[in-house]
């Protein structure tokens, strides 16, 4: 699964390839409330097909309608605003008072495309510089901590996974939230010492180890943007991550089991000399609570409890599964 910015840059290469014309459309800056992030990305062929999306759907209508009453008649990249007035914003979706800019840049072979997709295939994390005086494009590699922005007329966006996921376990849960985190941009190695579970265990752009997981923990010396999800219901290799994990930066550890397989863990852990605080850090049972049974389910709980520590959500907005009410208390 791709992500929906992946996938814009994937067809915007397409489209270069077939000899057809094509521009790129990222979102750089935002005032009040706007329905997508700065970065967000949307492609838009001379024909006026498009992919990706930079608004709630109205901007990209008046996008298509120029491109296809004109053209793409533009040979560098343009800033264009949307929203400035309570009119426009009514008028294009924005909610009042929101404004959002946008940089258009027309694309040729010769703005990186394909290069750019090659190296993000390799999981690179890549800063694309463009010249808004030329539409001159140059990679370089970027570290996590770089943020998009435009600095001496070069505007400078951030493609690949800026955040890392490390699954423990090659079981179905696994599988599942592997494909789902890919597609929210993070890159995901799952790691299982077990060759059974290992076995038809593949997934395009999710790197599969053997290592043991106290051993890839300590490796991956893990950061602010980092996450690890224990899910093999082993403790002999559930504990061993969690023990160096929960020392760490990582903004998420979680794990599976129950109330009581979780409280049994926690007193195990203790055995490792990790402090209350350290041991506070521990999502589990992990997940939202949102009634899930299935592995797919499951995975989505995980999903957003770990969007929702990343993005700063207050905990009294949210129910994790440890607080998730029994049958006897809901009765």
């Amino acid at each position: 699964m791709d992500s929906i910015d992946l996938d814009v840059l994937k067809t915007c290469a397409a489209w270069l390839a077939a000899g057809r014309r094509c521009q790129l459309v990222t979102v750089i800056k935002t005032w009040g409330s706007s329905p997508r992030p700065i970065g967000a990305t949307l492609g838009v062929c001379e024909d006026g097909s498009v992919v990706g999306s930079v608004s709630g759907g109205c901007i990209e209508d008046d996008l298509i309608a120029r491109v296809r009453d004109n053209g793409i008649q533009i040979t560098r990249p343009e800033i264009l605003s949307y929203g400035i007035s309570a009119d426009e914003a009514h008028r294009f979706g924005l909610p009042c008072g929101g404004t959002i800019e946008l940089a258009i840049e027309p694309l040729t072979p010769d703005s990186g495309i394909g290069e750019l997709l090659a190296r993000l295939e390799g999981g690179e994390l890549v800063e694309r510089r463009v010249r808004l005086d030329s539409g001159a494009a140059s990679l370089h590699a970027a570290q996590p901590s770089a943020i998009q922005r435009i600095e001496d007329g070069v505007l400078h966006t951030l493609h690949g996974p800026r955040w890392r996921l490390y699954i423990i376990g090659a079981g179905p849960l696994s599988r599942f939230l592997a494909q789902v985190a890919a597609g929210m941009d993070y890159r995901v190695t799952v790691c299982d010492p077990r060759e059974e579970y290992r076995s038809g265990f593949n997934l395009p752009g999710v790197t599969l180890v053997h290592a043991m997981p106290d051993d890839l923990v300590l490796e991956a010396k893990l950061d602010a943007r980092s996450a690890v999800v224990a899910l093999t219901h082993d403790p002999k290799l559930d504990d061993l991550a969690l023990m160096e994990a929960l020392k760490s930066d990582a903004f998420y550890v979680g794990a599976i089991g129950s109330r009581q397989n979780n409280m049994k863990r926690r007193e195990r852990l203790k055995l490792f000399d990790l402090s209350e605080a350290q041991l506070a850090r521990l999502h589990g049972p992990i997940g939202l609570y949102i009634g899930s049974k299935t592995p797919s389910e499951i995975a989505i709980s995980i999903m957003a409890e770990m969007t929702a520590v990343k993005n700063a959500v207050p905990q009294a907005m949210l129910v994790p599964h440890a607080a998730a009410p029994t049958l006897a208390s809901a009765a």
